[in-house]
């Protein structure tokens, strides 16, 4: 299956650097090396095999490399100091493909600047609209929510081959990431957190509630929360609040990239997987279209909550709740499309016999709206 990005990078690596980025075992290594095939004379060195960090270090990768793809180089100490120069000197028909950090913050971090060199692409999760051209949109969902979005627990479809994937990669996870960034006393308590949160996928986080659960300061859970995002385990969505009367800032809900491994019933489990299809549709516009926009949820005063929003330049476009099976419209949602009137109020139900319009709510098939998505 050739991924979503695929003709993006190929188009962009004609132009500069791209660096290319997302969670651990969701296809940037395999995407890379496919990306080999539109060059002569392409060359691919992991840092983490000691013959390639030795070639990498010393800069001796044959100098006719058309496609030089440098995997896991953000190991390397000063890395981007290290593919500055790389790309400062390198050949002029050198395409240079840079992989394998999950810190989608790393650009920002301080250090040599990399501005002007490159173009950032991030890699999500399989999506319904990557697979709407081999199964059906409600085929597609049903997978997904069952198998997560990661290739290799996905493309087994077996339950007890995806267990197996998900046991070894989250052991991983905490036993190698996870421990780059804290103390190994720490690693524990990061391990009881990841497991709590499995079960408050979807509603605003309480740090301080955690915080009382894990018997730690609430400041250390948002550090400990932060370290789960910049590994790309989980991603939070921020509240939306413009244009909204007496909106209120609430804390952010939370979600996995990896909707297996949520705990919770088919409803919970359906909404994550909107999520993520909703955070790669908005990645996508955002890295390949230079688009503003955002993914956001409301909550008012009121208590009047709303499960997505899409923004554009900070205008509200597109109001989402999503259902199980409820093809009336949310009362919040009914609310809420009046105080936003601009905004396409969208009810996604996972099983749905009929979809309808009723009043400014369009009650659709969660499956056939999300393949068709841009991502």
């Amino acid at each position: 299956m050739k991924r979503y990005l695929y003709e993006s990078i190929k188009k962009d690596l004609q132009k500069k650097m791209v660096i290319l980025t997302g969670p651990r075992q969701v296809g940037k290594t395999w995407l890379a090396k496919e990306l080999m095939a539109e060059f002569k004379s392409p060359q691919y060195l992991n840092f983490d095999s000691i013959a390639d960090a030795k070639i990498i270090n010393n800069q001796s990768w044959p100098l006719q490399s058309d496609l030089l793809i440098l995997d896991e180089i953000h190991k390397k100490p000063q890395w981007k100091k290290f593919i500055k120069g790389v790309f400062d000197t390198r050949a002029g028909n050198q395409a240079i493909l840079v992989t394998g950090s999950a810190r989608l913050d790393t650009f920002r971090q301080s250090g040599e600047s990399l501005a002007g060199r490159y173009f950032p692409m991030r890699l999500n999760p399989i999506s319904v609209c990557e697979l709407k051209d081999s199964v059906k949109p409600q085929e597609a969902l049903s997978l997904l929510n069952r198998f997560g979005g990661f290739p290799e627990p996905f493309l087994s479809g077996s339950d007890q081959e995806a267990a197996r994937w998900r046991n070894q990669y989250y052991a991983d996870l905490i036993r190698e990431d996870i421990l780059e960034f804290g103390r190994l006393q720490e690693v524990r308590t990061m391990r009881l957190l990841l497991e709590l949160l499995r079960s408050r996928v979807g509603s605003p986080l309480s740090y301080s509630s955690i915080a009382q659960d894990l018997q730690i300061a609430p400041n250390t859970v948002r550090r400990y929360i932060d370290i789960l995002e910049s590994l790309c385990i989980v991603f939070t969505i921020r509240p939306f609040h413009h244009n909204v009367a007496r909106a209120i800032l609430k804390e952010p809900k939370l979600y996995f990239y990896d909707s297996g491994f949520v705990e919770g019933n088919e409803g919970v489990r359906l909404e994550n997987t909107c999520a993520v299809c909703l955070l790669k549709h908005v990645q996508y516009l955002q890295d390949v279209g230079g688009e503003d926009v955002e993914l956001n949820y409301i909550k008012t005063k009121e208590g009047k909550e709303v499960d997505f929003t899409l923004s554009r330049k900070k205008k509200a476009t597109h109001l989402i709740e999503v259902k199980t099976s409820d093809d009336a419209p949310a009362a919040s949602l009914v609310a809420l499309s009046k105080k936003i009137p601009d905004a396409t109020a969208i009810q996604l139900v996972g099983n749905l016999r009929r979809e309808q319009q009723i009043d400014q709510v369009a009650v659709m098939s969660a499956g056939k709206w999300l393949g068709q998505l841009s991502a």
